[in-house]
This record gives structure tokens, C-alpha cells and sequence, in this order.
């Protein structure tokens, strides 16, 4: 099992960072939240997991390990499988997700996109227990903005990274961003278009 990366960010984006570990590169599944804090970053140390089934290895990474581990909480629920808990940690921070189990919210965790009522109360249900043992402090993310169409291109290939398709990124994204404008971040153009995609 591999813990944890530590090396050279030779790309980054909303979804995908590919690190240089001593000549090897590894491309690594990350959340919004992890991007968030890597993006202005050369070096980083990612915490890993390593999902393997019939026809992939994946390599799923966080910034943080308390993120890592609610990841691996989210997993371990019956229906959630590993594409599903990075698009709720890139919809919401491990302390939103924390909030919202703990006050019984299956609203918020049903507006990330892919999640129904029945998985939402599912998390609910079986994650309620540990977190009330558990404290996460907030991870606070750097404001990224960016303009025009750099802005729509990375929103766009994060979107279709997480899974929606094109069509549905598409006009998700050009609603935003009519509706924000280009001062928007692109972290919080990625959230929004999820719950409306």
C-alpha cells in the first residue's frame, strides 16, 4: 500500500495532479479541496490511497490527512465507492460534511451531485457515531481567481474529470458564469456546478 507521495507537482488541476517521486511519475485523484491548497505549489506531500480493482489501480491523494481519512470513511459505506467520496469532498470540506452529518442535513450532502436521498441518509447513518468523537478544524481555501476562458477550460475539465459530461458541464458553467461573473473562484464555480449539473 502506498501511505503517501512526497515529491515534485509536475501538473495540477481540478481532479489530477501528476507527482515526480525520484524519476517515477504517479498520477494521483484529488479532491477540490486538495488542489485548492497544492495549486500554487511545486513540492507537496499528497497522503495516499490505493484502490485496485479488476482493471485499474487508482491512486487517490489529499493534502491533508484528515481529509484522507474521511475519505476512507466514505468508502467504507455500502454505494459509495472511491469517484463518489472525491465528488463529496470536492463538494464539500470534510468540516461542511462533518456539520451536516452531525445536524442530520441530508439536504446538503444530497446536493452533491450522483448522491440520492436513500446514499445521503446512508452517510448520515453510518459516519453520525465517529464524527461525534471526532473534531476537524476548518481547511480554509486561497481565493483563485481567474478570468475569460482559462477560468471555463479548468472548471470544464475538472467537471468531466468528477464524471458529468461535457454537455452538462458546459451549460452549468456558462450559467454561472453569467450569472457570478468572472470574479468568481474556480473552486467555487466547480461546487456550484456540480449541484447543478
Amino acid at each position: 500500500m502506498i501511505s503517501y507521495l512526497e515529491g515534485k507537482l509536475v501538473s495540477k488541476e481540478p481532479g489530477i495532479a501528476i507527482m515526480d517521486v525520484n524519476g517515477v511519475g504517479y498520477e494521483v485523484r484529488i479532491s477540490l479541496n486538495t488542489y485548492s491548497t497544492i495549486k500554487d505549489l511545486d513540492k507537496s506531500k499528497l497522503h495516499t490511497h490505493l484502490h485496485i480493482k479488476e482493471d485499474a489501480h487508482t491512486l487517490y491523494g489529499f493534502s491533508d490527512p484528515k481529509e484522507k481519512k474521511r475519505f476512507l470513511d466514505l468508502i467504507s459505506i455500502s454505494g459509495v465507492g472511491p469517484a463518489t467520496g472525491l465528488m463529496i469532498l470536492s463538494s464539500l470540506s470534510p468540516e461542511e460534511l462533518q456539520n451536516a452529518i452531525l445536524n442530520n442535513d441530508v439536504r446538503t450532502i444530497q446536493s452533491v451531485k450522483g448522491i440520492g436521498g436513500k446514499t445521503a441518509e446512508r452517510v448520515i447513518l453510518e459516519l453520525k457515531d465517529k464524527m461525534r468523537k471526532e473534531e476537524i478544524p476548518g481547511m480554509e481555501a486561497k481565493l483563485y481567481s481567474e478570468t475569460g476562458n482559462t477560468l471555463r477550460n479548468e472548471a470544464l475539465s475538472a467537471l468531466i474529470t468528477l464524471g458529468i459530461s461535457r454537455n452538462a458541464a458546459e451549460k452549468s458553467v456558462v450559467s454561472i458564469l453569467k450569472t457570478h461573473g468572472a470574479d468568481i473562484s474556480l473552486e467555487e464555480l466547480i461546487k456550484l456546478a456540480l449541484k447543478s449539473a
